[in-house]
């Protein structure tokens, strides 16, 4: 094939439409390969094409949170929710993003949510665990201590399907 074809389209039939690029499918790809500076690439891509993709919102804020850029995963979760309110794993990852930035109030309030339509699966018994242990600590201590944020924003791979 010509450097004019591939350039054109390969020749493609006026009408025919053009293969789309599965950036979410890329992202993933790259994160399991450790490279998530390549991934938050991948589904800014994905977003330019669906900007209400709720699936790519939250996948990249597990990046940003894996990369420490909270503020930026604060931002993915909370649109991510605006599209999908019910999505348990933004509401896993904002809470324990929020309460290690000491915003207790909202942090529970997320905590709450992820609890009131968790998520299933093999796993889900010990993010539900971490999300009610975490609760009860905030509660008994009077939103004092955040503790038990170890995840850093990372929810259950499972969450939110």
């Amino acid at each position: 094939m010509s450097w004019w074809s591939r350039l054109t389209g390969g020749g493609t039939k006026s009408g025919a439409k053009a293969q789309r690029v599965d950036y979410l499918g890329e992202a993933l790809a790259l994160e399991r390969q450790g490279d998530f500076d390549a991934a938050l690439t991948s589904y800014r891509l994905a977003l330019r094409d669906q900007p209400n993709n709720y699936r790519a919102l939250q996948n990249m804020a597990i990046a940003f949170s894996k990369t420490g850029q909270m503020e930026e995963a604060i931002r993915a979760y909370k649109r991510a929710l605006e599209i999908q309110p019910t999505l348990s794993g933004s509401h896993y990852g904002l809470a324990f993003l929020l309460l290690k930035r000491g915003s207790i109030t909202d942090g529970a309030y997320h905590l709450e949510a992820f609890l009131m339509d968790p998520p299933t699966g093999p796993d889900a018994e010990r993010w539900i665990e971490h999300a009610r242990a975490t609760l009860d600590k905030l509660n008994a201590t009077g939103g004092h201590a955040a503790g038990g944020n170890e995840h850093d924003g990372v929810p259950p791979a499972d969450a939110g399907e």
